[in-house]
């Protein structure tokens, strides 16, 4: 199947991204700031969490975001990695990347939602039971307002979002290297601990919080010259993200040495220990606001999958409904945000080890695809190419595949139970689709 090309309908986008919003916008979606991988602390060790936060991306971002550069630059269309996969392994495979990532997606952006209440139930106890679920709902509302209006105001409101969200870690990582004390990397790993917590549990998390970087292709028609901004954007953004990872991790161990401590929501209490009550306060504020800049990704990176797979005559026609003055598949985005409002009763804690499995498997299928283009359309044109040949292109597709299988492997039973049948589902709603679909040929 030769690869798909631009439709009349994908092209009607009014508002574009250029690269300045776009690279916020990304960095807010795979990042939005240090918070959520405080556990990684207590469960691996300070010296194995900071080993992670520095090697993971060789074995998963990195390589990754090498794919999604390439084939955004040769196939720079909406719904991206879901239409890379069709192109290369056919509807089927197609269809599975594009369900799981959306599947996915109902996961996050209900958690994401709760996550926000949860950080102001920090100021407004009452915030509980059904108001503690009309305030997310009402999120969830905004966000998707925003969303609608289209891809140019959706990054300008990152933009605003992360550059709150980083001025405190800025502040945080000075104030806390004048008070370094400790070694950040002692110990390695926690003593006594069993190893399926010092490596699965921790390795999960790392590959949670350095993975997206392939999602937003799926918006690559509406943003300017998307050939030139995605690389680009992939090039700032990873380094941006391991920093914001790495540094205010190793500063706060350094200053305090308390990393039995460490827990979720952790950052806000090591400012206030190393800043004051000031700092403490701004960086739980930051924290909230990371909550609604990651549901403000989420939405945007995974409603375009729906109304991408409608065009393919996978979902109903009406998801490809485009706003006639902002542009957007508004149709798609609404019917996501409700059943993320529907959803919007579960914690990030909850999910992230189902999430992972879905997650992992749309990842795997993307950098095969690499692999499988360059074989089957050897001369498509590929502005931007992964360096290296096609050792690069091996080393690309082998340690994602390898570090996938290893995450997995050390997956609990609930996460293992849940994965497996969140993947399985796939199938037979592929199976369901294509007979209605035949039938309405």
């Amino acid at each position: 199947m030769p690869p798909p090309t631009p439709t009349a309908a994908t092209k009607s986008a009014i508002r574009k991204a250029g690269l300045f919003y776009f690279v916020w916008l990304m960095f807010s979606y795979t990042t939005g700031g240090p918070f959520g991988l405080e556990d990684m602390v207590t469960t691996s060790g300070p010296g194995m969490t900071l080993i992670y936060l520095l090697v993971l991306p060789l074995f998963w971002c990195i390589p990754v975001s090498l794919v999604a550069a390439e084939l955004t630059t040769a196939m720079p269309v909406e719904g991206g990695f879901y239409r890379w996969v069709r192109a290369g392994f056919g509807d089927f495979w197609g269809f599975l990347a594009g369900w799981w990532n959306w599947c996915a997606s109902f996961l996050l952006g209900g958690a994401y939602a709760v996550l926000f209440t949860d950080y102001l139930g920090f100021y407004f106890p009452q915030l509980i039971g059904w108001k503690h679920y009309l305030v997310s709902v009402a999120m969830v509302a905004v966000i998707t307002y925003i969303n609608v209006r289209g891809i140019e105001l959706v990054g300008k409101v990152a933009t605003g979002l992360e550059i709150f969200i980083l001025l405190p870690v800025v502040v945080l990582c000075v104030a806390g290297l004048a008070k370094w004390r400790h070694n950040p990397f002692s110990p390695v790993i926690p003593p006594h601990q069993p190893m399926f917590h010092v490596f699965g549990v921790g390795l999960a998390l790392g590959l949670w919080l350095y993975s997206g970087y392939e999602q937003l292709s799926t918006v690559a028609e509406e943003v300017d010259n998307p050939q030139r901004s995605y690389p680009r954007a992939l090039a700032l953004v990873v380094p941006m993200s391991i920093a914001t990872y790495f540094l205010p991790t190793l500063v706060c161990l350094a200053a305090l040495g308390n990393w039995q401590s460490w827990h979720t929501r952790y950052f806000s209490d090591a400012a206030q220990l190393i800043g004051g009550p000031g700092l403490g306060a701004w960086m739980t504020i930051a924290a909230i606001v990371g909550s609604v800049a990651l549901l403000n990704g989420t939405i945007l990176a995974s409603t375009r999958m729906p109304f991408a797979m409608a065009e393919d005559g996978y979902l109903p026609n009406v998801l490809t409904r485009i706003h006639p003055r902002y542009g957007t598949p508004w149709i798609a985005i609404i019917v996501s945000a409700v059943v993320y409002g529907l959803l919007a009763v579960q914690s990030l804690v909850q999910i992230i080890s189902i999430y992972n499995w879905l997650r992992i498997a749309t990842t795997v299928m993307t950098v095969l695809a690499a692999w499988q283009l360059r074989r089957k359309h050897p001369d498509m044109h590929r502005p931007f190419v992964i360096p290296g040949g096609n050792t690069g292109l091996i080393y690309s597709v082998v340690a994602v595949v390898v570090m996938s299988v290893v995450a997995l492997l050390g997956s609990g039973l609930y996460g293992t139970i849940g994965g497996l049948l969140a993947l399985a589902a796939g199938p037979p709603v592929y199976l369901v689709l294509r007979r209605k679909r035949t039938a309405g040929a």
